[in-house]
């Protein structure tokens, strides 16, 4: 390890920056130093600018992808060189909002029943019935089943904040059948080949559980961890669930967050009418092929 990158895995590690956080932040700073093939302590704010556009008209990054970027940059130019940063002189990406993607409870069961191996199916069953994320998913432990008050302790999730999520009867049934396969002593996912490693598994066997199962569902969606994340919270909305008690199961900060879901619960959508339907319109009878869905 390099003494700059020392300097900066220290100042992370101070401020108590989650590991995810961590490694994204030393990969974009080692990032920019490769781009321009120089130390980055010799880089200044011109080639900030630079690698921002390169980022946009090159790589095509999203706008949240590279606002990550310069959140990392930022931080080793202020915390690590202490140095001045101007935003005046390096703005953040104005932000976009894309709906995510949603299943159908029905493409959900498909999904899930589609599983390659019987442990790839308990991380999706556990994905959808607790909304969390796949890092939290898989730093799981065995003593985070509390089946006396029926939760799941979340421990140190995004932000390094604890939560609980409901244990649903049937995720606990088969996460009993799950451990009397595997027999895990710390981690409730254990790594490696036959997962009986002493390390948690690594957060690709979760994306890659749900690309396996998507794909032989015949699903043409994009589908992913948080995609099962977005369906957890969507549902519960759809049965009626309130915004609060999903933000505080989701571990948002702030309920804008959670917001979002309105925009795809059906019941939401469906609950107020379009003006067209008041109108009186001629012609505008019932035709024998719907434009939709049959």
């Amino acid at each position: 390890m390099t003494r700059l990158r020392q300097r900066m895995l220290e100042e992370l590690e101070r401020r108590n920056y989650a590991q995810g956080t961590t490694r994204c932040y030393l990969r974009a700073v080692t990032d920019f130093a490769r781009y321009f093939h120089r130390p980055p302590d010799r880089l200044g704010p011109q080639h900030i600018r630079q690698y921002q556009a390169h980022l946009f008209s090159k790589r095509k990054l999203a706008p949240s992808s590279v606002t990550q970027r310069l959140a990392a940059l930022r931080f080793w130019f202020i915390k690590t060189l202490k140095k001045s940063w101007s935003v005046a002189e390096t703005p953040y990406p104005k932000k976009v909002l894309r709906l995510p993607t949603v299943l159908s409870q029905e493409e959900v069961a498909q999904l899930i029943d589609s599983a390659r191996t019987p442990f790839q199916r308990i991380l999706l069953m556990t994905l959808y019935a607790t909304g969390v994320r796949r890092a939290e998913l898989a730093r799981l432990k065995i003593t985070d089943i509390d089946s006396q008050r029926m939760v799941i302790h979340v421990q140190g999730g995004k932000g390094r904040k604890d939560r609980d999520v409901m244990l649903s009867p049937i995720l606990l049934e088969a996460l009993r059948e799950h451990w009397r396969g595997l027999k895990p002593k710390v981690w409730l996912f254990p790594g490696g080949r036959w997962h009986t490693a002493t390390h948690p598994i690594d957060t690709k066997v979760i994306w890659l559980a749900c690309q396996e199962a998507a794909r032989r569902a015949g699903l043409h969606k994009g589908v992913h961890p948080h995609t099962l994340r977005h369906c957890f919270a969507t549902h519960l909305l759809e049965a009626g669930a309130d915004l609060r008690t999903i933000q505080v199961l989701l571990g948002h900060r702030d309920l804008e967050e959670t917001t979002l879901y309105l925009h795809l619960s059906r019941r939401h959508l469906s609950a107020t009418a379009s003006p067209l339907d008041s109108l009186a319109l001629a012609g505008t009878g019932k035709k024998d092929e719907p434009p939709g869905d049959a």
